[in-house]
């Protein structure tokens, strides 16, 4: 039922959103969902906790998913006195989808501009998390403004130009299931034009190759992820992240970011069946202070398929003592 009425929500406020209309008033008690207008764009976002009295939370979601993948975690995170903001990027969710702007710098811009106009850089204490692609522009961000991060929390990604590339040659079909959509997504048209009218086919086969509990992804949820995947310039934009991020502009960005590493706290998490060490081998690479942690069980979607495990392991993190880094 819950999912039911966020999904019902999230479609009128994106409709009174793309009318100037304002919505904040018809969310629910607990979280409310907001346009903000930052580096061009409009960015829309979902927040619980504005009374709350510990750090703020930025969550980023990743591909091919929008906020409404935090829906679990997020309750979990208020309920133990943060202020928390779940936020779709550019070209995700019911954010726009404008036709450019998809690589990582631009992106790091539009979340540090995000930060500014929403009033989370004030306290100088702001925890930054990303999933997946949302992974990619977290690190993109605390790397171009590190001013804006206490810690860094990257889930479940390979960083395009720092993650060591696999070896050479036809994978294993356990690799081809893992890793195809990285070549896939990054040509040309051709991903736009097999999967109009079959989005939900899509998001559904991939859904269920990535994941492990693989009956988290409800009616409710497929439903969601469809409506947003399926808006005009939806599929366009969820591949641009691939195009951009692959292309020798998107590469030499995260090699020069590499050249300097993280100095703030970072927690790099894994599922079990999917990348597990894997965050943290890479974040090794960039960081000087990286805490790694596997979660038990789950596959990719560890956001939904473990929510408990991942909210814990962020309150544990961000409440923890910070270790000044060497």
């Amino acid at each position: 039922m819950a999912n039911t009425i966020f999904r019902l929500l999230r479609s009128v406020l994106a409709g009174c959103a793309a009318a100037g209309i304002a919505t904040a008033s018809a969310a629910p008690a607990q979280f409310h969902h907001g346009v903000i207008l930052a580096n061009g764009v409009r960015l829309h976002y979902v927040e619980g906790g504005q009374e709350a009295t510990g750090d703020p939370i930025l969550l980023i979601p990743g591909w091919p998913q929008s906020e409404y993948a935090w829906r679990l975690v997020m309750p979990k995170l208020v309920a133990a006195g943060h202020r928390v903001v779940a936020l779709d990027l550019r070209g995700m969710g019911d954010s726009d989808h404008p036709m450019d702007g998809y690589d990582s710098k631009t992106m790091a811009a539009d979340i540090h501009a995000f930060i500014e106009a929403s009033g989370l850089a004030r306290a100088g204490r702001l925890h930054v998390v990303g999933h997946d692609v949302g992974a990619w522009m977290a690190y993109a961000h605390a790397a171009d403004w590190p001013g804006d991060v206490k810690t860094l929390t990257v889930m479940e990604a390979a960083l395009p130009g720092i993650t060591p590339p696999a070896p050479a040659g036809i994978p294993s079909d356990e690799g081809n299931l893992r890793s195809w959509h990285f070549a896939f997504n990054r040509l040309p048209d051709l991903p736009e034009i097999l999967i109009q009218g079959h989005e939900r086919a899509y998001l559904s086969w991939i859904f269920a190759q990535k994941s492990v509990q693989r009956y988290v992804f409800t009616q409710d949820a497929l439903d969601e992820y469809t409506r947003v995947f399926s808006q005009p310039g939806g599929a366009r934009a969820a591949f641009s992240y691939y195009r951009a991020a692959f292309s020798d502009t998107g590469l030499e960005q995260n090699r020069v970011r590499a050249a300097a590493r993280l100095r703030m706290p970072v927690l790099a998490v894994g599922g079990q069946y999917s990348v597990g060490a894997g965050m943290f081998n890479t974040m090794k690479l960039v960081a000087a202070d990286v805490r790694g942690l596997t979660i038990p069980g789950a596959g990719h979607f560890v956001l939904e398929e473990s929510p408990a495990e991942v909210a814990q392991a962020l309150l544990d993190f961000v409440g923890a003592p910070l270790i000044p880094s060497r």
